[in-house]
């Protein structure tokens, strides 16, 4: 049975991540601090190292958390069924309205860095993507000679860089319809197999 302090503890530690995943996509990494966690999650500064040791371990625990997220909201979409195109394109959508999205948009640049504490948890994060992708890609016709790998990576890359540019410019960028768009184009490659 849980206690009401370790209730306490896990409700304080979830208001912290919560924070820094929004500073961390507003701010990135560098430029947030404990004290901004802080003020915005309404913990005092002290907890933060008590529950994460240091900066750099907050950071990780914010994005295992973003990546259990992904893997969550893959699932509901895979219980539903993933028989058709259309439930891969949910998926996608999904995929780019995630809040954790623009974090991970966001400290891209960081990860990308040959020192970056992230970079390892970043590859994680889009091999469990490219492996969600792969679990729909099973379910449906593929050409003969393309394998589910290859359209997996194709697909996160076309979300990521529909979703940077989103969000560089959303007044100029309308996310509903490119999606529309990269579905009728999967789905043109498939028609092949199912014609």
């Amino acid at each position: 049975m849980t206690t009401r302090r370790e209730q306490t503890s896990q409700e304080s530690r979830e208001l912290i991540l919560a924070a820094a995943a929004e500073l961390f996509a507003q701010k990135g990494y560098r430029q947030t601090t404990f004290a901004d966690v802080a003020e915005r999650s309404g913990i005092s500064r002290g907890s933060i190292p008590w529950h994460f040791g240091s900066k750099e371990g907050l950071l990780l625990a914010v994005l295992e958390r973003s990546v259990d997220l992904i893997r969550s909201g893959y699932a509901g979409h895979l219980e539903r069924g993933a028989a058709e195109l259309d439930h891969l394109m949910e998926g996608v959508e999904a995929l780019l309205r995630q809040p954790t999205s623009k974090l991970f948009v966001t400290l891209l640049v960081e990860a990308l860095e040959p020192d970056s504490p992230i970079r390892g948890r970043y590859v994680q994060i889009h091999d469990t993507l490219r492996e969600q992708c792969r679990r729909w890609l099973e379910h449906l016709p593929l050409p003969p000679g393309v394998c589910a790998e290859a359209v997996a990576v194709t697909i996160v890359g076309a979300v990521i860089g529909i979703h940077q540019q989103w969000l560089l410019a959303p007044d100029r960028i309308d996310p509903e319809e490119v999606l529309g768009t990269l579905g009728m184009l999967i789905s043109g490659a498939l028609l092949t197999v199912r014609g």
